[in-house]
């Protein structure tokens, strides 16, 4: 799996006239999937989401079939939201920071493909549906429990060291780039390595860890973490860099641990 940083704003230096968008389509979420091709004329600093708004304007293939505009998820533009991911040219990344010269100069061609997630449910054409990944974070108990009835008062100290582990984790977005890359994330049979960062992150506040057996517990069932298969490719495809692999063996020392002390207390 090659690595989802940006390769860095570059310049075609022979930059095609009009470039080519080839689109997954589906109508709805049982109807057949298809393909249609677009062309729209080439320009300096476009993205994905730009071409595709371009299309949308014009919905006309290059065959010059008049059809539907085809439908996406976008909303902040900035990399921050994170429901704009979709497959593009095989490699899971935002569509919001996917640079068009990027993309020609990485496949050297003038065609870019895209498709919406196959991990998750599609609604249409490359639009999904991720409330599996929310309902994950509920599993694991991904929030701080605090009912604001009387005054904590000022909160403990924290090395630097562990609020800079915290810091990364928190960067996380639910995109759903790991849990398209994981070879092991399916519905039921593994939670993802997104769920796992969020329960460390919140096993890692002050507050937190008065709940940290809920979410080890969450983490210990049929579908989690021991289902992990090692291969590492969520790191590769985070957008935000976050150390996913710690998470996950740090959690799972917790978890072994958890379980050990559990099964002694029976």
């Amino acid at each position: 799996m090659n690595s989802n940083k940006q390769i860095g704003n570059k310049r075609l230096e022979k930059p095609p006239a009009a470039i080519k968008v080839k689109i997954q389509r589906r109508e709805k979420d049982d109807a057949p999937v298809y393909w249609e091709v677009f062309e729209i004329p080439y320009r300096r600093n476009l993205n994905v989401i730009s071409v595709l708004m371009d299309i949308r304007k014009n919905p006309v293939t290059i065959e010059g079939k008049t059809t539907t505009p085809p439908v996406w998820d976008m909303s902040c533009l900035e990399q921050v939201c994170g429901i704009c991911t979709m497959v593009i040219d095989g490699r899971v990344r935002q569509s919001c920071s996917a640079l068009i010269d990027n993309l020609l100069i990485e496949s050297g061609k003038d065609t870019i493909t895209l498709e919406p997630m196959s991990k998750f449910p599609n609604v249409r054409d490359l639009k999904v549906d991720r409330s599996r990944m929310f309902e994950h974070l509920k599993q694991v108990h991904a929030w701080i429990e605090l009912d604001g009835s009387y005054d904590l008062g000022p909160g403990p100290h924290i090395s630097n060291e562990v609020a800079q582990e915290r810091y990364a984790y928190s960067r996380c977005m639910t995109c759903g780039c790991c849990l398209e890359a994981c070879p092991q994330y399916s519905e039921d049979q593994y939670i993802g390595p997104q769920a796992i960062a969020q329960a460390r992150l919140f096993n890692m506040h002050p507050t937190g860890k008065t709940n940290i057996e809920d979410r080890l517990n969450g983490l210990t069932g049929d579908d989690g973490i021991g289902n992990c298969g090692n291969a590492q490719n969520c790191l590769q495809v985070c957008p935000m860099g976050i150390p996913l692999t710690r998470a996950i063996y740090e959690s799972n020392r917790d978890v072994t641990i958890n379980s050990l002390f559990g099964w002694l207390k029976k």
